[in-house]
C-alpha cells in the first residue's frame, strides 16, 4: 500500500513538471504567432476601404473595422508586435543595467555600493510612469526616447535582487578559495559569480516584460511614445477614444484585450520559469 501511494505521488510531481514545461511551450508558441502574424501580415488588410468602414465584428472581420475601414484585427496583430518589439529592446537594456549595477554595487567596494544603493532607492522612490515621461519629453518622443526611457525606468528592482544575490555568492566557500589562490575579482565575476546569475536575471527579463510592454502602451496612448503612423496598440487605444461615444465599443475592446492576454502570456512564462528553476519547487 505504501509503495502505491509513492508511486502515485511520484507521478503527481512528474505531471506537476510535465504541466510547466507545457506551459512555457504553449505559451511561447502564442507569442511566436503574434509575432509572426503580426510581421507576415498582408499590408492591404489595413488599407484604407471607405466602403466597408464601422463594421462591427463578424468572420469577415473578427474584431470589426474602424472609421477608415481597415481590419481592426490586422491592426492589433501589427500593433501588439510592434508594441512587443519595442518591449523586448526596454526589457533587455533593462536588465543588463541591472545586471551590470548590481554586480558593480556588491564586487566593487563599499563606495560603490552606496552609490548604486542610493540610485536605486531614487529611482524606486518614483513612479516608473512619471519618469518615463520625463525621459521620453526630454528626448522628444518617438521610437529613440521611448526605448530609452523604458530601459533607463525598469531596472532598479532587478537590480537590488542581484545585488543580494552576489553578495550571498561572494561569501561562499569556493569563492573564497578562488581568492585565497590568487584569483583576480574580474576573474571570479566572470567565472563563478555571473552563471550563478543567469537564472535571476533570465527570470527577472520574463517579469519586467510585462510592465514594459503596459508602460509604452501608457506613453503612446498619452503621444509622448510611438509615431502616430505607426499602429502600435497605445495608439490604436488613443484614436479609438473618439468613436466609443458613437458606439464602436469594438475599437478599444479587442485591442485592449489582446494588450492583457499578452502581458498575462509573459507573466505566465516568468512564473514558470521561476518555478521551474526554484529548486524548492523544480521537482514538484
Amino acid at each position: 500500500m505504501v509503495n502505491v501511494d509513492e508511486h502515485k505521488k511520484k507521478w503527481y510531481k512528474l505531471n506537476r513538471r510535465q504541466t510547466t514545461i507545457l506551459t512555457i511551450v504553449l505559451s511561447t508558441m502564442f507569442l511566436l504567432a503574434i509575432i509572426l502574424g503580426g510581421i507576415f501580415i498582408d499590408e492591404g488588410r489595413i488599407a484604407t476601404n471607405l466602403t466597408e468602414r464601422n463594421l462591427s465584428p463578424s468572420f469577415a472581420h473578427l474584431f470589426g473595422t474602424d472609421w477608415l475601414g481597415r481590419d481592426m484585427f490586422a491592426r492589433t496583430l501589427m500593433g501588439l508586435s510592434v508594441s512587443i518589439g519595442v518591449g523586448l529592446l526596454g526589457a533587455i537594456g533593462s536588465a543588463l543595467i541591472a545586471l551590470i549595477l548590481g554586480m558593480a554595487a556588491a564586487t566593487m567596494g563599499s563606495i560603490a555600493d552606496r552609490i548604486i544603493t542610493w540610485l536605486i532607492d531614487l529611482f524606486l522612490s518614483v513612479p516608473h510612469l512619471v519618469t518615463l515621461i520625463l525621459i521620453a519629453f526630454m528626448l522628444g518622443g518617438g521610437f529613440k526616447g521611448i526605448a530609452i526611457g523604458l530601459m533607463l525606468t525598469h531596472w532598479p528592482s532587478l537590480a537590488r535582487v542581484i545585488r543580494a544575490e552576489v553578495m550571498q555568492v561572494r561569501s561562499a566557500e569556493y569563492v573564497q578559495a578562488s581568492l585565497q589562490f590568487g584569483k583576480s575579482r574580474w576573474w571570479i565575476a566572470v567565472h563563478h559569480i555571473l552563471p550563478h546569475l543567469i537564472p535571476q536575471v533570465l527570470i527577472g527579463f520574463m517579469l519586467l516584460f510585462p510592465h514594459v510592454i503596459l508602460h509604452e502602451a501608457a506613453i503612446t496612448f498619452l503621444g509622448l511614445g510611438l509615431s502616430p503612423h505607426k499602429p502600435a496598440i497605445g495608439i490604436i487605444l488613443s484614436e479609438s477614444m473618439k468613436y466609443l461615444s458613437s458606439g464602436m465599443w469594438w475599437l478599444a475592446f479587442f485591442p485592449g484585450l489582446s494588450l492583457l492576454l499578452v502581458v498575462r502570456t509573459f507573466e505566465t512564462i516568468g512564473e514558470s520559469f521561476r518555478r521551474f528553476i526554484d529548486p524548492s519547487t523544480a521537482h514538484e
